[in-house]
């Protein structure tokens, strides 16, 4: 009798109330108060209990002070979210009054609700081994996360100094680049999410995602991840071929379920690229999100995100060298507004002409300049003409200041910004050039005259000999056809001065062409990853099919070990397919001579207002 009426040993209390327990305790007696963290560590404990239990707490929240930090972090370890709405909501009151009460407790409150950004893992145990390697694609997740957000709001209204104890939180949370996409997914979307009610944060959470993003980006290079997909392409065409060759029986059909990825997947082979494209992809989404308000473009918050994004450029991509894809998240925003566009060619246009800068810096702003220029759709020929007339005047002052002094001579380390300003001005006269004649072509020649291609090719700095060969080939071809500049006599003076470089390997001697001494790239390069280059194709620039009469200019050829690597999509003189295989530009080659870091030889400050 007595068994069947007493209750079940999960409901008993024992001591009596929550404040009695933890009186007991601070007096020496622990039995309660171990039979309380007991009762609230058991995995099968009951909603009615968590709800009783909490409701306790929230009304003796002034007894949970440090020497109670075991205490607290078993009650923040309770399976509170998925649960009823009831232990939901009163877990939620209980979050405010302790923080409200106990500061002292924020940072473990905050790594909890943090810890809730992501997918719970399937926990799988073999033999006593654990090999779970999988997420919980629960179908409540979006609402977990709802509540997570929740939660996290609800400590931030009661103590204002979240912000600063949540970011370093946030960094030291973010999953490793080798987690499943899903995890890093999450965790990003959940970020992102944190800057529309921590606006504070907003700066510092984007420049930590766009970290990660870089470090995706220069682990995975472009050639990578075009090997991965033919190998993939060819895979599958392999074992479609084998189909066919069988019997149509039901066996057969547990093929479809393979895991090969085919052309037409929109999943890209190289794992860490298929990381990379999705996070961009909800980069781009929560871009266009916050510049957009009710579909119309919200000028106050494209300004201010605008400003945001700069800061991160300027701080970690325009450092890094050869990014393939990051970078395209400026790209993307210039293309909402024309005054953005031209607002960052100012920004990097400052960059460029600053002596005070470093070098590489300079440089890397003219790269991104002339690829900017030649690639953005959205920018009117108008806008590229304003660019020009500053580019091609600088470079007419930087010549007057040097040609005739000391260090006339062709020498990167002295004049690197001044080539990689001549070769964003080539770049973009190739992209360009047919709308720059496009209408009225005496007009447009007589403004592409006016640049005076010709003192610049021909002074004593000697730019054809230190810009990439493709570019100088192509520009040649060009100028030549529109009697602008004859730039073969000095292209084949350059060649016969050209000497190999030697270098001695433990394999032996071997002999390389330096073919890239700026050790520059083109940033805007054709953009690969499937699902993100859905957003940029639009707005891109893809290289034209040249004519029969420009093939025939380019057949001349240039002795300067031009490798197969240096081809951009322009000297295919085929037109890319949006078809997930896209040539490359040139790139990152080997060079004998880096970037230089120094600016001497820079001309005096030139900055020309003028109306960008």
């Amino acid at each position: 009798d007595e068994f069947i009426s007493s209750p079940p040993r999960k409901t008993v209390r024992f001591g009596g109330t929550l404040t009695e327990i933890l009186l007991k305790y601070e007096k020496g007696d622990t039995t309660d108060f171990e039979l309380l963290k007991h009762q609230l560590s058991d995995p099968d404990i009951k909603d009615a209990q968590i709800i009783n239990w909490l409701h306790e707490f929230r009304a003796s929240v002034a007894y949970l002070t440090k020497e109670l930090e075991q205490l607290v972090n078993i009650l923040l370890k309770l399976p509170w979210l998925r649960r009823s709405r009831e232990v939901v909501e009163e877990y939620l009151g209980f979050l405010g009054n302790l923080v409200s009460a106990q500061t002292v407790h924020l940072r473990p409150c905050l790594r909890m609700i943090v810890s809730q950004f992501v997918p719970p893992r399937i926990t799988i145990r073999e033999d006593d081994v654990d090999i779970s390697d999988s997420d919980d694609d629960d179908e409540n997740i979006s609402e977990n996360f709802d509540t997570c957000h929740r939660a996290l709001q609800t400590v931030a209204r009661y103590v204002p100094s979240t912000p600063q104890f949540l970011m370093p939180i946030l960094v030291e949370f973010f999953p490793f680049i080798n987690k499943s996409e899903r995890t890093l997914e999450c965790y990003v979307h959940n970020l992102l999410r944190v800057t529309v009610y921590l606006p504070a944060l907003r700066l510092h959470i984007l420049e930590l995602i766009i970290e990660k993003l870089l470090k995706l980006d220069v682990s995975t290079p472009q050639q990578d991840i075009e090997d991965a997909e033919e190998t993939a392409n060819n895979c599958a065409s392999e074992e479609k071929s084998t189909e066919e060759g069988l019997f149509d029986m039901e066996e057969d059909e547990d093929r479809k379920g393979s895991k090969v990825v085919s052309p037409s997947s929109e999943r890209m082979a190289h794992p860490l690229a298929e990381r990379l494209d999705i996070l961009m992809t909800i980069l781009f989404s929560y871009i266009k999100d916050v510049c957009h308000v009710d579909g119309k473009l919200d000028i106050s918050n494209t300004k201010d995100l605008y400003r945001d994004l700069v800061s991160v450029f300027d701080k970690l991509i325009l450092p890094t060298h050869a990014s393939c894809h990051v970078q395209y998240f400026m790209f993307y925003l210039c293309s909402f507004k024309l005054g953005l566009a031209e607002a960052f060619l100012d920004h990097l246009w400052k960059k460029l002409q600053d002596p005070n800068n470093p070098s590489v810096i300079r440089q890397t702003a003219g790269s991104y300049i002339g690829s900017f220029l030649a690639r953005a759709k959205f920018i009117p020929i108008v806008t590229v003409k304003a660019c020009l007339d500053l580019l091609v005047n600088w470079l007419h002052k930087y010549i007057d200041n040097q040609d005739t002094g000391t260090n006339a001579y062709c020498d990167v380390a002295l004049h690197g910004p001044f080539y990689s300003t001549c070769q964003a001005v080539f770049y973009t006269l190739i992209f360009r050039h047919k709308q720059l004649l496009d209408g009225n072509l005496r007009k447009g020649l007589a403004y592409l005259q006016s640049l005076n291609f010709e003192r610049i090719v021909m002074c004593q700095l000697n730019p054809l000999k230190i810009c990439i060969p493709s570019i100088v080939n192509l520009f040649a071809a060009i100028t030549r056809k529109y009697q602008l500049v004859f730039c073969y006599t000095i292209i084949e003076r350059n060649n016969r001065q050209f000497i190999p470089v030697v270098r001695s390997g433990t394999g032996g001697d071997l002999v390389q062409t330096c073919t890239n001494p700026l050790d520059s790239f083109f940033p805007f390069d054709p953009y690969i990853l499937k699902r993100s280059k859905k957003t940029i194709d639009p707005m891109y620039q893809f290289w034209e099919e040249l004519s029969a009469e420009d093939l025939e200019n380019l057949k001349k050829p240039i002795k300067k070990g031009v490798s197969e690597d240096e081809d951009d999509d322009f000297l295919k003189g085929e037109t890319p397919q949006n078809d997930g295989v896209v040539e490359i530009a040139p790139n990152s080659y080997e060079s004998n001579t880096r970037s230089p870091v120094s600016s001497i030889g820079s001309p005096a400050d030139c900055y020309m207002p003028y109306p960008l």
